[in-house]
């Protein structure tokens, strides 16, 4: 199975269903890997930066170099184990279903492109988005997740991110995050 990403984060996408509020947890990412099945059409390089202590940011980019269709299918599965160990992970009701990538453009993306508008180029749609989705080299510079279309509260444990794209190309990324209950 190939493991693929949107637009990121959908890193650090961590969970874009719910609603965003004051969260109670603070998070440490672990690691994060990306796939392309062609590089020629779509290229991904991220790393995880150290702000301060606690702090993390996200820097990287996605060479985006095709045409979306209505065969471009995104897909984000979520899963949570107590222990970080590959075999306690289950997969958590927050994953989002596969879908066209042009009907995620127009609902779940505009919650999740708010944690990265102050940091990256990605495009922010405030009516509906029409295809295609724009080529273009998209830069992501120091990016700390906000909390915009996250959920108030997480259970401890470490969760695991896999947000996948098929479609003419098929990529995607993987993030491990550490959650802890955020001290106040």
């Amino acid at each position: 199975m190939r493991l693929s990403l949107v637009s990121l984060g959908i890193a650090v996408l961590l969970l874009c269903v719910l609603s965003a509020a004051e969260r109670n947890w603070e998070y440490e990412p672990k690691s994060i890997t990306s796939t392309s099945a062609d590089e020629e059409k779509v290229k991904l390089h991220f790393q995880i930066d150290r702000v301060n202590r606690g702090e993390y940011a996200l820097t990287g980019n996605i060479e985006w170099k095709y045409d979306t269709s209505d065969d471009t299918m995104i897909e984000v599965f979520i899963y949570r184990s107590p222990t970080g160990s590959n075999y306690d992970y289950r997969l958590t009701p927050w994953s989002v279903p596969k879908q066209k990538y042009h009907d995620y453009i127009n609902t779940l993306y505009k919650e999740f492109v708010k944690n990265f508008s102050n940091c990256s180029n990605l495009p922010v749609y405030k009516d509906n988005f029409k295809p295609p989705w724009p080529k273009n080299k998209y830069e992501f510079k120091r990016c700390e997740v906000a909390g915009a279309g996250l959920p108030e509260v997480l259970p401890e444990g470490f969760y695991k991110l896999v947000a996948a794209m098929s479609g003419e190309v098929d990529w995607g990324l993987t993030i491990i995050l550490k959650i802890t209950t955020k001290m106040t």
